[in-house]
């Protein structure tokens, strides 16, 4: 009778650590299911991302608001970011998004600037007020190379 009190609680206390872990899987996960109503999303259309990915934060005003949930490259050839913002951040229709990068070869992330309308952007809005990435390299090759112009 001992031995069976024993694997009960050994059997208790592995199905708690299954059910503990799966939680955290999904909160860290973010699962649709149980992430639903933090968030909402709202898609960008730029000329360039130079390097903007998935799980690349957005931010407003050096805060992390938000990531970027996906990114693709549309029929009218401009590249689209889906940006998946915290249900707590209101963001304006006149507001604009920039390429911005964590120093000169840092992370790419995207920077909200809020605009003052009293509208708000809902769930699949479309945010064209975007300022591409500044490309670093073809500026510098264009000056190594002598393609810039000089007045």
């Amino acid at each position: 009778m001992k031995q069976s009190g024993l694997e009960l609680f050994v059997g208790l206390f592995m199905v708690a650590g299954f059910l503990a872990f799966g939680y955290l899987a999904l909160q860290l996960g973010e699962v649709g299911i149980l992430s639903s109503g933090k968030s909402y999303v709202i898609n960008a259309e730029f000329d360039n991302i130079s390097g903007v990915k998935k799980g690349g934060a957005v931010q407003i005003a050096g805060v992390v608001v938000g990531q970027v949930r996906r990114t693709w490259l549309g029929e009218d050839e401009l590249a689209h970011v889906a940006l998946q913002i915290d249900n707590g951040v209101k963001v304006p229709v006149d507001s604009m998004a920039s390429v911005k990068s964590q120093g000169i070869v840092g992370d790419k992330y995207i920077q909200l600037t809020l605009g003052g309308d009293e509208k708000l952007f809902v769930e699949g809005d479309v945010l064209t007020e975007t300022e591409s990435a500044v490309d670093l390299e073809s500026l510098i090759s264009k000056f190594a190379f002598g393609s810039v112009e000089k007045k």
